[in-house]
């Protein structure tokens, strides 16, 4: 995946997981609310990955 799509889909995954965690909490679902919360930190980790790419190209770019 290109930086871009990293940070586009971590975004997704990060709003997706957030809202699954307040579903889980307003209904009393433990398991849901997990899942969101693993989905929220696997969209932070995708966005990160995005950021480090870019951080990357950048310095090859300058060489």
């Amino acid at each position: 995946m290109g930086s871009l799509s990293d940070k586009v889909s971590g975004t997704a995954n990060e709003v997706a997981g957030k809202v699954k965690q307040a579903a889980g909490k307003a209904t009393g679902n433990r398991q849901m609310e997990a899942e969101g919360k693993g989905q929220e930190v696997k969209g932070k980790t995708q966005k990160a990955a995005g950021k480090a790419k870019d951080a990357v190209k950048g310095v090859v770019d300058r060489m």
